[in-house]
């Protein structure tokens, strides 16, 4: 997914078609907006997989339709920047990476507000074949790492922090296809623990990971961002979409592989990966995803983390972006 110049971007590539969603299990997803109930798209950072799956048990068992509220749950993919969602009025609510969101608001006076996250820790780490194991940052100096463009400025942050002269890291291209790390032909890869281990496995390969996170980019992910504007006018039914993928996540989670097996032929069908990579997705994601609070917490202390972080790499970021008041009501 690669993020381009703010705002302007955003507007553009938000007047590209996202492809429809599926039909519950159960029915076929009403013709008209039922009565009384909130329409409410969402924009999703990536295409339909288990790193959304809470949402979509929420949506099929009802959960959104019992808060008032008529989902439509639009597919992300390499090519969707899920704040250009927000932008164009497609999605009054969209799942962003926080670095990207903030450096809209910083940089460009985007008028987003976060107010929840999915991952607590994100997910983003370097991973490495377990024949030439990359353990921590130190371990990247003369090795060729293959990073995707949306993850350049964060990647580069972790050299910062690690007091890293990024000269002596080769940086290629990564298009989310690992091949070339099972061939021998890079180092690493900077993408997703949840998924590409798995991906891997298939090729008969063991890999070593590392989180970004445990080395000071102390990032949440999927963070569930909206206009300032729709805070405003529709707060109470945001505080009741927050209560419904709650529920939806809680549900999902009693069994890491009950749903992964069940939207086999709907959710997830076409997307040229097999339940066994769903269900793995889904039970590495859950402790990622994990806080007392429940899930989409922003506890104060994460918050500092990330202002710090930010405030560390040169980007200002306040208290302000983040609003934990809908959190409070659930």
């Amino acid at each position: 997914m690669q993020f381009l110049p703010l705002v302007g971007q955003f507007a553009a590539q938000a007047l590209a078609q996202a492809p429809a969603q599926p039909a519950s299990r159960t029915s076929a997803p009403p013709a008209a907006t039922p009565l009384g109930k909130q329409p409410m798209p969402m924009q999703l950072a990536w295409v339909y997989d288990a790193e959304f799956i809470g949402y979509f048990v929420a949506r099929d068992l009802g959960y959104f339709a019992s808060e008032g509220i008529d989902i439509n749950i639009l597919s992300g993919g390499p090519d969707v920047i899920p704040e250009s969602a927000l932008v164009s009025g497609k999605a009054p609510l969209a799942l962003t990476t926080p670095d990207t969101t903030i450096k809209a608001i910083a940089d460009r006076g985007a008028k987003f507000r976060i107010i929840g996250a999915q991952y607590q820790k994100s997910p983003l780490g370097v991973i490495s074949l377990s024949e030439t194991p990359i353990h921590t940052p130190a371990d990247l100096v003369g090795k060729t790492i293959a990073v995707p463009p949306v993850n350049m400025s964060t990647f580069q942050a972790l050299l910062k922090l690690g007091k890293i002269d990024k000269r002596a890291v080769r940086v290629v291209p990564y298009q989310f296809d690992p091949t070339p790390l099972i061939k021998g032909e890079i180092d690493g890869t900077v993408d997703f623990v949840t998924d590409v281990p798995y991906t891997i496995g298939l090729a008969n390969k063991k890999t070593v990971s590392f989180l970004l996170y445990d080395f000071g980019v102390t990032l949440f992910n999927d963070t569930v961002t909206v206009t300032e504007e729709f805070l405003t006018s529709h707060r109470a039914a945001l505080v009741h979409w927050l209560r419904a993928a709650r529920r939806g996540w809680q549900e999902n989670f009693k069994d890491p592989a009950r749903y992964p097996r069940l939207f086999k032929e709907t959710w997830f069908r076409g997307t040229g990966r097999d339940t066994d990579n769903e269900i793995f997705t889904n039970r590495v994601g859950q402790p990622l995803m994990h806080s007392p609070e429940g899930f989409f917490a922003m506890t104060e202390e994460a918050i500092q983390r990330h202002i710090a972080y930010f405030q560390g790499i040169g980007i200002r970021a306040t208290r302000e972006m983040f609003d934990t008041t809908l959190l409070a009501e659930l």
